[in-house]
């Protein structure tokens, strides 16, 4: 909830919660960068949960969809560092896929939570 509250919810670029794509439903999806944003409990990190989880990335690869992945303790002891990464992978998504914002692309992240920017 943190994630999507305190940065998702208000990114620059949509994105969007719970998302059905394909026969699954992903956490976090930014149709304009075609990025899928996961956030992974410990159940993704038993074998069986790794394996649905290889299996689920090359599916939705399939659609040009790129996959990056962050546990729930990302967020919870580096959400900046989850932020920061979450944000340069969109632009560098837009930027290869020409839809970034040329007019200032060194501009500092300003949708970044305020108390994370002090």
């Amino acid at each position: 909830r943190h994630l999507w509250f305190d940065f998702l919810r208000s990114y620059p670029h949509k994105i969007y919660r719970q998302r059905p794509i394909e026969q699954f439903i992903v956490d976090f999806y930014c149709s304009k960068a075609r990025l899928i944003i996961e956030l992974d409990g410990s159940q993704h990190y038993t074998q069986d949960g790794m394996l649905y989880d290889v299996v689920r990335t090359e599916v939705l690869e399939k659609y040009k969809l790129k996959v990056i992945r962050f546990s729930n303790n990302d967020v919870d002891y580096n959400f900046l560092g989850v932020c920061t990464a979450i944000d340069e992978e969109i632009k560098e998504r837009l930027r290869t896929m020409g839809s970034f914002d040329k007019r200032n692309p060194s501009a500092p992240p300003e949708h970044l939570p305020l108390q994370e920017r002090l």
